[in-house]
């Protein structure tokens, strides 16, 4: 397959259906990356000949109908980061990725940055205690635990019980900015038996947990307006503290993707060599209705987790920065994920890996962003600027925009990298390297910092290009810019 430029801001991939990727001349195109997208796009292949030897499996003749992948595209493990794709007839359980819903939200605050940087000491000590030093107290009962996974966030705020302090009524308003109202709704739990627990009120080391790699909760302020008029509906002004969180359903989207990763090759025909990509389909038909319904079931399940994860790490923000500077507001602009699988109404199935949702007014009548598009929230790394942005709807990139600037180094070189990784920046993580007992250890603190490099900005593509390219290309509009105050990262 060869590459070509279509235009200044995508290329295309010579294919049975369209290709686009979006990416500007400025932006990085990883060699490694595109030949993992040209492996990841013969699973049409796989659907055809599974298709052609067994018929009767399917429904509907499958195919894959169209392939977009965002300009922070970068390689991933079988399927590059970035990538979305609309099938028919079949599914794709691993193109979501084994982190499932993983995803942003953004808060927004009555603080200013002075606020912030006058507590700033002992804002960080207090992040560490509630984050990484048995701070949480979110006690939930088996019923709550259950209601969280069948139905997400409403299904658990309507428990109201101890684990919901300080979440007050305007806040439960907020569930409306939640894409898909925070709730990929089911009424089952699948395989989840252990983590349900009992009746008792307990704690597990899951729930409010941010997640390994590039997951984060920061503080930034809010830098730049772009669009005067937007910024003010959404309630965003100069110089205001806002709170990005990006955290997904770790280790039980992890366990719900390996479970059904083994099912589909398990159920592959025999008469087939396994496919080179290691990416095996599901067909969508009444035959395989109940490998699909497990399926479904299960992936909603972790969904559902990541959607209360983010809220419960909201939470966490808001009582740190209530107790150490006095903030009274804390309110949600957005929250969408970006490793997702939609069921749309045309039947198609559209699976998104590290890629937001983008969709313009058409797509969200009877929300309250009906009116202008929905919010898309792109990170920069935590020495960089991040961005919010509007959607615009556009088709070619299936609705959807990139999920942050991608990598421009593997985690392995990004390690290997002589800068200190931390040099300028405010983070906190379970690590406190000023502590005695740290400072003893210098084998751990060199540890901690090769880790902590993995995340550095250096490791990261430039975030304007990456912008400008979704810009230019009619993806998303600017509404502000944000700049990073402090990051917890674990």
């Amino acid at each position: 397959m060869t590459m070509k430029r279509r235009d200044t801001n995508t290329l295309t991939l010579d294919a049975p259906f369209p290709v686009t990727v979006f990416a500007n001349e400025d932006v990085q195109v990883e060699p490694e990356a595109i030949r993992e997208l040209e492996s990841t796009i013969q699973v049409h292949e796989t659907a055809r000949e599974m298709y052609t030897k067994h018929p009767d499996w399917f429904d509907d003749e499958p195919r894959v109908e169209a392939v977009a992948v965002t300009p922070d595209f970068h390689k991933g493990a079988g399927i590059p980061i970035g990538t979305v794709i609309r099938t028919h007839g079949f599914l794709v359980p691993q193109a979501s990725g084994n982190d499932i819903n993983c995803g942003m939200c953004l808060y927004r605050t009555d603080l200013t940055s002075d606020a912030v940087l006058a507590r700033k000491s002992e804002l960080v000590k207090r992040i560490r205690h509630l984050f990484f030093e048995g701070g949480r107290q979110i006690p939930m009962t088996r019923m709550q635990r259950e209601a969280l996974l069948k139905f997400g966030v409403p299904g658990l705020v309507q428990t109201n019980t101890g684990a919901w302090n300080g979440f007050d009524a305007h806040q439960r308003e907020d569930l409306t900015r939640l894409n898909g109202g925070g709730s990929l709704d089911t009424h089952n739990v699948f395989g989840l038996d252990d983590f349900l627990g009992t009746d008792k009120p307990s704690y597990d080391s899951q729930i409010g947990s941010v997640g390994k790699g590039n997951h984060f909760v920061e503080i930034q302020r809010v830098a730049k307006i772009v669009d005067a008029r937007l910024a003010y509906q959404w309630g965003l002004r100069p110089d205001q503290i806002v709170v990005m969180i990006h955290s997904g359903s770790v280790s039980i989207g992890h366990l719900t993707g390996g479970y059904f990763k083994d099912l589909v090759r398990k159920m592959y025909p025999t008469d087939m060599k396994h496919p080179e990509n290691g990416l095996f389909v599901l067909p969508d038909s009444e035959r395989f209705r109940p490998y699909r319904d497990a399926f479904w079931t299960s992936f909603s399940n972790a969904a559902n987790f990541a959607y209360g994860n983010r809220l419960f790490l909201g939470l966490m923000m808001f009582q740190a920065l209530h107790e150490e500077a006095k903030c009274g507001v804390f309110r949600l602009v957005y929250g969408s994920g970006h490793n997702l699988i939609w069921k749309e109404d045309s039947g198609t199935w559209l699976h998104r890996k590290g890629a937001c949702t983008a969709q313009g007014p058409e797509q969200l009548v009877g929300t309250p962003f009906e009116y202008d598009g929905e919010p898309v929230i792109i990170p920069g790394s935590m020495g960089t600027r991040s961005y919010l942005l509007v959607g615009l709807g556009n088709e070619a990139s299936l609705l959807s925009a990139s999920h942050g600037a991608g990598r421009a180094l593997s985690r392995g070189k990004a390690m290997k990298a002589s800068e200190d990784p931390l040099a300028g920046l405010t983070v906190v993580t379970p690590v406190d390297p000023d502590r005695p007992e740290f400072k003893r250890r210098p084998d751990i603190l060199r540890k901690w910092r090769q880790e902590m490099g993995q995340e550095a900005p250096g490791a990261y593509k430039d975030i304007g290009p990456v912008i400008k390219t979704q810009v230019d290309a009619g993806l998303a509009r600017v509404v502000v810019e944000m700049e990073p105050l402090l990051t917890v990262k674990a």
